[in-house]
């Protein structure tokens, strides 16, 4: 793997007599989603401010692109510091500036832009969190997930290289949350900044992370991609996630990642001694980025959750659902061979209408571009294997617009 673009090597930190960081070692590259999980008060917060610069170290080495920040001088460390921004977990609004102010504050104390271009920075970014009307309001005048919105559109205004996020969803609801993690992997992927961010919130921080790294006892005890972490055999490691992971998405209300791999064992298992055949069907919703380009993020969620329930509704007693990141749900069908399911695929287009997704949400003109793929499911195979077999394009059952 290529150099990293941020490195801890060795990195020990001692606040009072408590040692918050031991011999850290991270490894942070350019253009990914690393989270951070852990317990609280393992120092995740800590090992954000030494990235950022607010803190120093008291021994090891913090590297950027290969070179260490103690060896940058001055002038170094403060360009370094442009290319950063950074999400409070209390918000760090300040109460005496509107929302217009507090947003557009990073724009006037570290770019040279006019008025007007500043004005039309804050209110695309107010836009596109689903913030517009509130610019003379002061943060007093908010609820806690509007003040959150208000902080994260601050820390993107300037369109950073590095965004670390500090728990950004605590004290949402389900809808809101999954907005944010949704906004944050859009922007990623459209802009390609790197983003670091501490969350609590398992499996769905899974869905938007390309690394997790998780901190126990001052030091890192695995660092890896989300599916490795779920597959580690660590007793510390699963017993931390199995206590944050709740038995139904937040979201959706359907089983999370972790359940619906759970229904796939049990079927194969079934399959394997019993000879009980059954699919699995991957539904996407194609067109969840236009959805919440168009119509902003937290519609986008909003869509997802009442397709999830609509879904759930269409299929038997017997099958099971799971969400499987940001706009996919696996459904496993037990006693069903691949004739059964495009029967099921088939009914729920030919069932579903847009007036039970948008509900109260009303948007003239708007469809829902969904795929579902499905697999037969061979014995000894894999569910990795059968993921790929049901998402390649010879295995698509049907594509359907629910308008």
């Amino acid at each position: 793997m290529e150099q990293p673009l941020i490195r801890f090597k060795n990195v020990s930190k001692k606040l009072g007599n408590l040692q918050v960081l031991k011999d850290t070692n991270l490894d942070i590259h350019e253009g990914q989603v690393t989270t951070l999980i852990g317990k609280s008060g393992e120092g995740k917060s800590v090992l954000l401010k030494h990235i950022i610069g607010l803190m120093t170290p008291d021994s090891g080495q913090i590297l950027f692109r290969g070179r260490a920040l103690s060896e940058m001088n001055r002038r170094e460390r403060r360009d370094l510091k442009k290319r950063f921004s950074y999400m409070f977990q209390n918000n760090a609004l300040f109460d005496s500036m509107t929302v217009f102010e507090n947003i557009s504050l990073p724009l006037k104390e570290g770019q040279h832009m006019k008025e007007a271009e500043i004005a039309d920075r804050v209110h695309q970014k107010m836009a596109q969190l689903d913030l517009s009307d509130i610019d003379g309001k002061y943060p007093s005048q908010l609820s806690g997930g509007m003040k959150k919105r208000v902080a994260l559109a601050r820390a993107l205004v300037t369109d950073p290289e590095i965004v670390l996020f500090d728990e950004p969803t605590t004290g949402l609801d389900p809808i809101r949350k999954n907005a944010v993690h949704s906004m944050i992997s859009d922007y990623q992927r459209r802009f390609r900044f790197t983003a670091v961010v501490v969350s609590h919130e398992i499996p769905d921080i899974f869905y938007i992370s390309q690394r997790i790294a998780m901190l126990q006892d001052g030091a890192i005890i695995f660092q890896g991609t989300p599916e490795e972490i779920q597959k580690s055999r660590d007793p510390q490691i699963q017993q931390f996630i199995r206590g944050l992971e709740a038995r139904h998405d937040n979201l959706t209300g359907i089983s999370p990642q972790t359940q619906g791999i759970k229904r796939f064992r049990e079927a194969m298992a079934r399959l394997q001694r019993h000879d009980v055949t059954f699919s699995v069907i991957i539904f996407t919703v194609e067109n969840i980025d236009e959805i919440n380009e168009k119509a902003g993020h937290l519609f986008g969620q909003t869509i997802l959750k009442n397709f999830a329930t609509e879904l759930q509704r269409s299929l038997r007693i017997t099958d099971s659902c799971s969400r499987f990141g940001l706009n996919k749900i696996m459904a496993v069908l037990p006693n069903t061979d691949g004739n059964g399911a495009q029967m099921t695929c088939a009914k729920l287009a030919r069932q579903t209408r847009i007036q039970e997704i948008l509900q109260e949400a009303s948007q003239p003109g708007f469809c829902l571009s969904v795929t579902a793929g499905f697999a037969e499911v061979k014995k000894e195979t894999s569910l990795e294997e059968v993921l790929k077999t049901a998402q390649s394009s010879q295995n698509a059952l049907c594509e359907f617009r629910i308008c």
